[in-house]
């Protein structure tokens, strides 16, 4: 039996709606997108989606937009240590500085007690990352912000489906990024959305993705929120051409959201066989927990089923590469559980940390590693999953 670690869902209608827009040869960003952002907006419960190239670009254009607001370049953006490298390169990208923050082994997420250690008079953000979908401390993360006057922004590339305190993760913040990257639960193939209940956030996402291009034209600005302007040949100038602040280019195309219009359709179907294999794994992996462990739901939250983390404890009598290792070899694919940002990428070395200074995210990148919990899996495979890790074991404990 094999455990592939992702899949995608491309259903019927996708298949269509591909084929309508090649034949008429609208590719790029359109109606179909348009309609993705409605339903995407409406499936979270905000008032605005904005469907960019990818989720890396959905975190870089959240933060920007921040610049409209005041924020300058070099100013800081608190981050979790432990994250896809993505949400660290954002931050850089966007024209801040990361300044991170350790997590909770226990959550994987930002340990909040600590951020107010770092937050000082450059401070104009927290990018709050919902790792493996599992909603991080909102209520005191929201509060603290509050009192700074700082903007929040949920990092929920993982989160589709997650809940909290009754909530839905992406209106918890100011802001929130999704990646519908490949393997997640809701897929364009590449791409990512921002959402937000702020309607002055979403109309400068809709320039940042367009090169910093705004249109004054009201027909634009409530209809086709497109970067199209039916009336150009009525202004003096090509408005085409009128850039307002510094963008980028990262709109989604047709095909991509043909493919996520299909997902959406499909979604409470997908959510309930990911939410199914993720919980039975929970539960059967309890066994375990003497060198291995892996996240809880709490009674007030409902963990997005993004994959499935083991964290190899303490005192383990074998290394994480054997079990990688041997995973792999009875069929069922793994990832690393990320890294250290600043202490174990060195891409950020500039930062100027030092190996020690994160020491749970550290641990996690040592010692964790994740298995796909998708809808083309069963109980048979989370069942074989159980079997062969306790084959593993068998080989390690007397």
């Amino acid at each position: 039996m094999k455990i592939p670690f992702g899949t995608i869902s491309i259903t019927e209608k996708s298949k269509e709606l591909i084929n309508e827009s090649l034949n008429s040869r609208r590719v790029s960003s359109g109606k179909y997108v348009r309609e993705f952002e409605e339903r995407f907006a409406k499936l979270v419960g905000v008032k605005e989606a904005v469907a960019v190239s990818s989720g890396t670009d959905a975190d870089i254009l959240a933060m920007a937009v921040l610049h409209d607001f005041g924020a300058k370049r070099d100013d800081e953006i608190i981050v979790p240590a432990l994250s896809f490298v993505a949400t660290g390169n954002a931050v850089l990208h966007a024209g801040f500085r990361p300044v991170f923050v350790d997590i909770e082994r226990e959550t994987l997420n930002i340990n909040p007690r600590e951020i107010e250690k770092v937050i000082t008079k450059k401070t104009r953000a927290i990018l709050v990352v919902h790792l493996m979908g599992k909603p991080a401390d909102m209520d005191t993360i929201c509060q603290m912000a509050k009192k700074y006057n700082l903007y929040v922004i949920e990092d929920a590339a993982e989160a589709h489906g997650a809940r909290y305190k009754g909530r839905n993760v992406g209106m918890l913040g100011d802001m929130a990024a999704y990646s519908t990257y490949l393997a997640h639960l809701i897929s364009t193939v590449e791409g990512g959305v921002v959402v937000t209940n702020r309607s002055d956030f979403a109309d400068i996402l809709r320039s940042l993705r367009a090169h910093g291009r705004t249109c004054k034209c009201k027909v634009c600005i409530l209809n086709l929120k497109s970067g199209y302007c039916p009336k150009r040949f009525q202004y003096k100038e090509d408005i085409r051409f009128l850039f307002e602040r510094i963008g980028y280019s990262s709109k989604m195309n047709e095909l991509e959201a043909a493919v996520g219009l299909g997902n959406l359709d499909i979604f409470n179907e997908i959510l309930e066989k990911r939410r199914k294999n993720l919980l039975s794994l929970m539960k059967k992996f309890e066994k375990f927990k003497s060198y291995l462990t892996t996240i809880k739901e709490e009674k007030d939250e409902k963990i997005g089923p993004h994959a499935f983390p083991i964290i190899i404890q303490e005192g383990a009598p074998f290394k994480r590469n054997q079990l990688v290792d041997y995973l792999e070899k009875n069929d069922i694919e793994t990832r690393h559980l990320f890294s250290s940002m600043p202490t174990q990428c060195k891409g950020f070395s500039f930062l100027g940390y030092k190996f020690g200074d994160f020491p749970n995210a550290e641990f996690i990148g040592n010692q964790g590693l994740h298995i796909g919990v998708h809808q083309d899996l069963s109980e048979e495979h989370v069942d074989y999953f159980i079997e062969t890790i306790d084959k593993f074991l068998s080989a390690y404990v007397k």
